[in-house]
């Protein structure tokens, strides 16, 4: 009985802690989006500069895509033939688990 309990309860915290383990990075990609001054060029819901729209990066791009488009922009700009994607270098010197909150986040966005 006691060993179904220590199941159960794992279980469960399987369950919730992976949501709210992403909700979390999601969260604090949204910070390190702000603070990066993303807005700049990209805008989300309506805020920041209308001609870089990010609205939907989640449901067109994987997670790995997105990673690569923050790593490699005038490589990824080359392959998708885009013109206006000028290079930056911020997300090159960012820590690891800053570009990876920010991934989490624009992963979530998948509504235009």
């Amino acid at each position: 009985m006691k060993t179904r309990c220590l199941m159960t309860a794992g279980l469960l915290v399987l369950l919730f802690a992976g949501p709210a383990a992403a909700q979390g990075a999601a969260d604090k990609g949204a910070a390190v989006f702000t603070a990066q001054k993303c807005s700049m060029c990209h805008s989300l819901e309506g805020k920041g500069n209308a001609k870089g729209p990010l609205d939907g990066v989640g449901a067109e791009l994987t997670a790995e895509q997105i990673r690569q488009w923050l790593m490699t922009p005038a490589e990824m700009a080359a392959k998708a033939s885009a013109t206006r994607k000028p290079p930056m270098k911020v997300f090159a010197n960012l820590p690891k688990e800053d570009l990876d909150a920010v991934v989490a986040f624009l992963s979530t966005k998948k509504k235009k």
